[in-house]
This record gives structure tokens, C-alpha cells and sequence, in this order.
């Protein structure tokens, strides 16, 4: 799922720290997820997927 999220970071040219802000989600919780040391649960994920405009299907499809 962290490939997905890091793709759309760069398709829409911003950074982990601007997602973070915009989304309310710390920070470390999204180097959490990158390392897999989290995994994001689904009221977070819908709030990233609605930054981005993507249904929440996008991350949970293979």
C-alpha cells in the first residue's frame, strides 16, 4: 500500500510532510507505515484517499 501512496506523492509533486499536515495524520505514522511497522487503519487511509481524490479501493486493491 505504501508504494501506492508514495506514487500519488509524486504525481502530485508533494511531500509526506505536506500530506501530513493536510490530513491531520502524524507524520511518523506515515514512516511507520513506510518501514511496516504500522498499518494504517481505514479512517486514516479515506482521509489520504480523499486528499488525493483516489476511492479508498485504490490502496486496498492489489
Amino acid at each position: 500500500m505504501y508504494q501506492k501512496f508514495e506514487g500519488l506523492m509524486l504525481k502530485n509533486n508533494v511531500t509526506a510532510y505536506k500530506v501530513a499536515k493536510a490530513t491531520g495524520i502524524l507524520q511518523s505514522t506515515l514512516s511507520d507505515w513506510k518501514t511496516g511497522k504500522y498499518t494504517p487503519k481505514l479512517d486514516k487511509l479515506q482521509k489520504i484517499a480523499d486528499y488525493f481524490g483516489v476511492p479508498i479501493t485504490y490502496f486496498l486493491e492489489e
